[in-house]
């Protein structure tokens, strides 16, 4: 695979200040409205408390060597030809099961979508491009209704000096037959991507769309604070995959919400692969009858990586039903956190909601904390949650080798099975490969 090219020298010093939001906000041609959200969010950012392991919501996730100082906002440098080249198989592999895509790297937008084959009144665009085009978009929905600046240090950050990302828009009863793509990469040494995706779909629209993050060509430390809001209307039916698969040298942090309205519904699938330490927030709210969520986790990591990922089903409405699976193997000295929570409202009788977490440990060394939780105001639910961690069997492996199956493709095939329940829940098939490629890939680490 080629080596990246650096980009082109940044124009900021290190650090995400005053000085660097200025000189960042002169770069761009942005609208008033946009530029006056930016500050607000800096504001929030400079005035707001840095998460420390005093925080309930921290105490598992180290971030005292994760040093701001030691990046800055990306700059609008061209994605080198060799940067392209390193991330070609990743998206070639993608475009083969998906129609139209967009490809990001290091921050800067290296493929638009063609539009080809999209229905009328569909916008499938880059984020500046919507900003630019489709004012009145992202005004609308632009984190006014999802995510918020004030969830924490992360988000403001990211609400400051976001860049890039995708924002899709299905009209009124457009059904997207093929499932689309967004390719985020990061190839240089320090680079930063700050990307936000927006999906917006309305009443009986139906869509799916597969994000997935990847590096290649580097090895040095690279930084990730995105965002992800997906806003449902009534009876819609959203696909919605992201998959992280970062190096070993990026951090990743993400604020992730999905709104589900009456009677739509929401498959949403997200693999927990790669990035040397990554914290994750994913909310599914259920704000109307009927609304219906099924969260699928597939969670790997080896050497020292650390993954936090937070839940949380939040059923506001009557007859409600959210389903939650999350299946996490640890290797080496890794650590992985699962935090769920099954919110359900006073108002929100005849609630049906599912929370599993299971875990599997490959050696003594790693650790997984699995929390679950619940807070129910009303009284005519059903509610259910469990969390396991243990061992592979060793009495599975025993009888696998007493047929003439060797020890380690005997784990390896316990390993599959276990992953098994969690990939027979995808409806996209290319998904499913692509995760059982990636699990048996960290397996041969």
């Amino acid at each position: 695979m080629p080596t990246a090219q650096p980009p082109a020298q940044a124009t900021f010093t290190g650090g995400f200040h005053a000085e660097a939001l200025s000189r960042f906000l002169q770069s761009r041609d942005e609208p008033g409205w946009l530029v006056q959200k930016r500050q607000e969010a800096f504001a929030r950012f400079e005035s707001g408390k840095w998460p420390t392991l005093r925080d309930e919501e921290w105490r598992r996730t180290d971030i005292r060597t994760l040093k701001l100082s030691n990046f800055a906002p990306p700059t609008h440098a061209e994605p080198s030809a060799a940067a392209r080249a390193a991330l070609e198989p990743v998206r070639a592999r993608l475009a083969g099961h998906s129609g139209t895509g967009l490809v990001q790297i290091d921050g800067c937008v290296a493929q638009r979508p063609d539009g080809a084959g999209l229905p009328s009144g569909v916008v499938f665009v880059d984020f500046d491009t919507a900003a630019r085009e489709h004012p009145e978009l992202i005004r609308r929905y632009f984190q006014t209704q999802a995510v918020s600046v004030e969830d924490d240090a992360f988000a403001a950050l990211h609400g400051a000096f976001f860049t890039g990302g995708a924002v899709l828009y299905v009209p009124r009863g457009v059904k997207i037959e093929t499932p689309l793509y967004h390719l985020i990469g990061l190839t240089s040494a320090g680079s930063v991507d700050l990307s936000h995706m927006l999906i917006v779909l309305e009443e009986g629209a139906e869509a799916a769309l597969v994000q997935e993050t990847t590096s290649a060509g580097r090895q040095t430390p690279g930084l990730h604070v995105g965002a992800v809001e997906l806003i449902q209307a009534a009876g819609s039916r959203l696909r919605f995959v992201n998959i992280q698969n970062w190096d070993s040298h990026t951090w990743h942090f993400s604020r992730e919400r999905a709104l589900v309205g009456k009677d739509a519904q929401l498959q949403w699938t997200v693999g927990g692969l790669g990035a040397r330490l990554a914290k994750v927030n994913q909310e599914v709210a259920l704000t109307a009858a009927g609304a219906n969520a099924q969260v699928n986790g597939v969670m790997f990591t080896t050497g020292k990586q650390n993954l936090t990922y937070i839940t949380r089903q939040d059923h506001q409405a009557p007859n409600t039903t959210s389903d939650l699976l999350y299946k996490g193997a640890l290797k080496d000295s890794s650590r992985i956190v699962w935090k769920g929570m099954i919110r359900v409202e006073k108002d929100a009788q005849k609630t049906d909601a599912y929370q599993k977490n299971n875990t599997l440990l490959l050696n003594d060394t790693a650790r997984a904390d699995s929390i679950p939780g619940l807070e129910i105001e009303a009284n005519d639910v059903r509610c259910t949650h469990g969390a396991t961690a243990g061992q592979v069997d060793e009495e599975m492996v025993f009888y696998l080798q007493a047929r003439g199956v060797p020890r380690e493709t005997a784990v390896r095939l316990i390993i599959e099975g276990f992953f098994a329940t969690v990939y027979d829940r995808i409806t996209l098939e290319s998904v499913q490969e692509t995760l059982r490629e990636a699990v048996e890939t960290k397996l041969r680490v």
